[in-house]
C-alpha cells in the first residue's frame, strides 16, 4: 500500500453567488481551478440571514452533476422538469443537469443557522447530453459509521469497510466517493482509496494533520487539501478534532470547457447551450 500526501493546500476564497448568497469558494478558484473529474465546491455557513436568505432563483446548467450537501437547514429546489423537494439537514440531493434544466434553490427559512455544500461533478462527453434527473437522499437515508475517534457519514460510493451511501453520479466511470467525517480530538482515521483517482479534502472545522513530502502538515478550517496518488490516507485530528470532507473519483481526462452555468468539451457546444438557453429549449 501507498501513502497519499498532501500535495497542496489553500483556504477557501470568500464568494458570492446566486442572488448574493455568501460562501467559500474552496474548488473553482484561480488557485485551484478545478481537480477531474470535480468542478467546484463551495461550502456556506452563516446565521446571519443576510447572508443566504435570497437563495439562488432560477438559473440555467448543462453537462454536469450538482450535489448539495446540507448541514444546518433547509432549503428548496425546483425545476423545469416539475422535480421539487426540500434539502433538510444531514440529507443530499444529487441532480444530474445533462442536456439542460432550470432550477432554483431557495431557503426553506427567515432565521438562524444555515450550513452546507454544493459539489459540482463533470460528466464525460458521451453523458453530457443525457436527460436530466434529480434524486433526494434525506438524512435518514445516509448510512453512518461508527469508527474509534470518528463518526463517518457515507454520502456516495463504498468505504473500505463495505458501507455504501446513496448518491451516484450518472457517469459510473467516475466511481465518486464522498465521506463526512468528525474527528474527535486527537484521532486518527483511516481510509483506502483506489489507485488513480484524484482525491481532496475540505476541512470545515477544526484542524487535521496529514503527511507532506515535507513532513507533517497542518489543514484549518476552511482550507482544502490536494491529495497526492496513492492507496491509503491516514489523518490526525487538531486538539480541537475536526470535521473533514473527503472527496474522491477517477477523472475523466477530456477537455473542459466551461462558462457560468454551463460544462461542456468545446467552445462550440458552449455557445449551442446559451443559443439554446435563449431560446427556450432548455429544461
Amino acid at each position: 500500500m501507498s501513502t497519499r500526501r498532501i500535495v497542496f493546500s489553500t483556504k477557501g476564497m470568500p464568494a458570492t453567488d446566486g442572488a448574493g448568497v455568501k460562501l467559500t469558494r474552496m474548488l473553482g478558484t484561480q488557485e485551484l481551478p478545478d481537480l477531474d473529474p470535480f468542478l467546484m465546491l463551495d461550502h456556506f455557513r452563516s446565521d446571519n440571514a443576510d447572508d443566504y436568505i435570497a437563495g439562488f432563483p432560477d438559473h440555467p446548467h448543462r453537462g454536469f452533476e450538482t450535489v448539495t450537501i446540507m448541514k444546518d437547514g433547509r432549503m428548496r429546489h425546483r425545476d423545469s422538469r416539475g422535480n421539487e423537494g426540500v434539502v433538510a439537514p444531514g440529507g443530499i440531493q444529487w441532480m444530474t443537469t445533462g442536456s439542460g434544466l432550470i432550477h432554483s434553490e431557495l431557503p426553506e427559512q427567515s432565521e438562524g443557522q444555515m450550513s452546507g455544500f454544493q459539489l459540482w461533478v463533470n460528466l464525460p462527453a458521451a453523458q453530457k447530453m443525457i436527460d436530466p434527473a434529480w434524486f433526494d437522499h434525506p438524512a435518514e437515508t445516509v448510512p453512518t459509521e461508527a469508527r474509534d475517534g470518528s463518526t463517518v457519514r457515507v454520502l456516495a460510493g463504498t468505504t473500505s469497510q463495505g458501507t455504501k451511501g446513496p448518491g451516484q453520479s450518472a457517469a459510473e466511470i467516475t466511481d465518486v466517493r464522498l465521506l463526512d467525517i468528525k474527528l474527535v480530538p486527537g484521532a486518527t482515521f483511516q481510509e483506502e482509496l483506489p489507485e488513480g483517482h484524484n482525491a481532496f479534502l475540505a476541512v470545515y472545522g477544526g484542524a487535521v494533520e496529514g503527511p507532506s513530502n515535507d513532513g507533517p502538515v497542518t489543514v484549518k478550517d476552511p482550507s482544502i487539501a490536494v491529495l497526492s496518488q496513492g492507496t491509503s490516507l491516514e489523518l490526525q485530528a487538531g486538539p480541537e478534532g475536526a470535521e473533514v470532507l473527503l472527496v474522491a473519483g477517477r477523472p475523466i481526462r477530456e477537455p473542459i470547457a466551461r462558462h457560468g452555468p454551463f460544462v461542456m468539451n468545446s467552445t462550440d457546444e458552449l455557445r449551442q447551450a446559451f443559443a439554446d438557453f435563449q431560446a427556450g429549449k432548455m429544461g
